[in-house]
């Protein structure tokens, strides 16, 4: 498994105290003096103040406690100017973006606002005025965009996780560029409210890291309905959910695979199927045609009249402010007419009939992330057509209302990380985690669980899973992601009757008298482990229950009178399908 030596996962951060990590955060920004890689750096002290106004505080229900994190320049940070990479649209706004204010309030420390391709337009990072990002893998390629710095950031070290935005690929992109991991998530999963667009109707905000893990975590605390934002929906639980022993997944035909003469990227996308399907990925190859035609509408239909609508005050006022290239792009918007835009949301409406029963045939669809890698002197030679060849992979995506996440699987004959892109339905965002995680731990199911030297396990069923209302309880005291699996088809699930927040109760039966169960595993050291078992309220409490390889481990149960005025929900297969069921 390929794996960025300076990306630092949460373990790492929360290893330090929140001073300890911002400290660490500068030091590296200073050894890796990249001057482009941020639009505005906030002084090391002031985030000192802030990590000491943290400590004071305590972690107590702060998920994210102490971890530094970057924003992308096109996304609110109260008291730091919003540029999207041109100054002249440059404001500074009096609230954080509501997605930014939920992280800080969940404890992470923003150290400031990343360079971009200007207006999020670009897949490449080289569209600055405040200049190129320096790649964190090899100085000569492109960092990716247009979410550039906030990719560089993670990959070389300096922040725990940052906030990009996607409308075409831009937070899938970078992450391939730099070796770690981007999650794009369901469009309206995450609030855009304080986030300047691009196409207003496909934008999302995105997480990149160094692990799956911490972004879909990261994903979780962010994600919250946002009645403020009209593409703001109520969808399952970011997090990481279990895919089963297999689960199957549709390809491009070897003839529809493009690479544009990268032959160490296609020979290293071979190679990562066959890893997906050692993992238990049943791969089948399809016409992909279908999904590259939706592709092209984004740049060559009428689509990019949303960016023109983004900017429209100032590229008819002052042309000259914008990128010549950003400029050449939003401009074309002008061809398009009404009547126009009107027959390309006719024709989308009726691709996406088309390729609805293609989709809901798979668990899930793998692309390369990466077609080919380029240098920036490429780039700046062609800086449309490259483009264009990036997004091969990556364009269709929001227009066919999906969510994605690019993990680093392999190495490539040159030694560059090769990634792929894991895509399924809107919603399904926990599913494609899953499948990135066992990428990255090259472990098929059952998990292989084990506790590292002085860790003590924990099964955890419900509100403490990650994203669920009681998960900070885990991370507050560092425990550790261990594994999602699932119960020995021996268990019964409950919903528990006046819980808050609510609760379920796992009750086990004789064996192969019940259903099996998904769960995560969590870590903690023993101290941890013992105050975290001493808040553990009746009628629950801390048994023994039985995974589905055979391991037992220390869990919840719930005790025979807490299910007396209970509803089972085992049918669900989870506490996260019945919450969502709610919803």
């Amino acid at each position: 498994m390929y794996s960025q030596k300076t990306a630092k996962d949460f373990d790492f951060w929360r290893s330090m105290s929140p001073s300890e990590a911002i400290g660490h955060a500068f030091r590296m920004h200073r050894e890796y003096d990249d001057p482009a890689m941020f639009i505005f750096l906030r002084s090391e002290a002031d985030c000192l103040a802030d990590a000491k106004r943290l400590e004071a505080e305590g972690p107590e229900g702060k998920p994210l406690y102490g971890l530094p994190f970057a924003v992308k320049d096109n996304i609110d940070v109260a008291g730091l100017p919003t540029t999207s990479a041109c100054e002249e649209a440059a404001y500074e706004p009096e609230v954080s973006a509501f997605a930014v204010a939920r992280l800080q309030e969940a404890g992470a420390i923003c150290i400031g606002k990343t360079n971009l391709d200007q207006f999020a337009t670009g897949l490449v990072g080289v569209r600055s005025p405040f200049g190129v990002p320096r790649n964190s893998i090899r100085a000569d390629l492109i960092p990716g965009g247009s979410s550039s710095g906030s990719a560089v950031a993670v990959g070389a070290g300096i922040a725990a996780f940052s906030l990009g935005t996607d409308t075409a690929g831009s937070g899938r992109i970078p992450a391939g560029l730099n070796g770690i991991v981007g999650l794009k998530p369901s469009l309206g999963m995450l609030s855009a409210t304080g986030m300047m667009p691009a196409c207003r109707t496909l934008d999302t905000i995105s997480i990149f890291a160094a692990r799956t893990a911490d972004a879909a975590l990261a994903t979780s605390v962010a994600q919250a309905y946002d009645p403020a934002d009209f593409i703001s929906r109520t969808l399952p639980m970011a997090g990481i959910a279990p895919a089963g022993a297999s689960f199957t997944v549709g390809v491009p035909l070897p003839s529809q695979r493009m690479f544009f003469g990268d032959k160490a990227a296609e020979s290293a996308y071979e190679a990562d199927l066959e890893t997906l399907a050692s993992l238990g990925g049943q791969i089948e190859e399809i016409d992909f045609e279908p999904f590259h035609a939706v592709a092209r509408l984004l740049y060559e239909g009428p689509w990019v009249a949303e960016r023109y609508h983004a900017v429209r005050a100032l590229i008819e006022s002052n042309p000259k402010a914008l990128h010549p290239v950003t400029y050449k792009i939003i401009s074309g918007a002008s061809k398009f007419s009404a009547v126009d835009t009107f027959d390309a949301i006719y024709k989308l409406a009726q691709m996406k009939r088309q390729i609805t029963p293609v989709i809901e045939r798979f668990d899930c669809f793998a692309v390369p992330t990466i077609p080919a890698f380029y240098s920036v002197a490429q780039v700046v030679a062609d800086p449309v057509q490259l483009n264009s060849n990036l997004g091969t992979y990556t364009n269709f995506v929001n227009l066919l209302d999906m969510a994605a996440i690019s993990v680093p699987v392999s190495e490539r004959a040159d030694g560059l990380p090769s990634s792929l892109t894991l895509i399924g339905p809107a919603g399904c965002d926990a599913f494609l985690a899953g499948i990135a995680q066992r990428l990255e731990n090259g472990e098929s199911e059952p998990a292989n669980v084990a506790a590292r030297p002085g860790e003590m396990l924990i099964c955890v069923v419900g509100a403490h899973l990650s994203g669920m209302p009681l998960n900070h309880e885990l991370t507050s005291r560092r425990a550790r992601l261990v594994a999602a699996t699932r119960t020995a088809p021996d268990y019964s699930l409950y919903a528990l009757s006046g819980t808050i927040p609510p609760k379920p109760g796992l009750v086990r039966g004789a064996p192969g008298d019940g259903v099996s169960i998904e769960v995560e595993i969590w870590a903690l050291d023993a101290a941890g482990f013992g105050s975290f078992v001493d808040g553990v309220p009746a009628p629950l409490g801390i048994g023994t229950v039985r995974l589905e390889d055979g391991l037992q481990v220390n869990g919840f149960i719930a005790e025979g009178i807490a299910i007396e005025q209970a509803t089972d929900i085992s049918s669900f297969g989870s506490w996260r399908s019945y919450i969502a069921s709610r919803s």
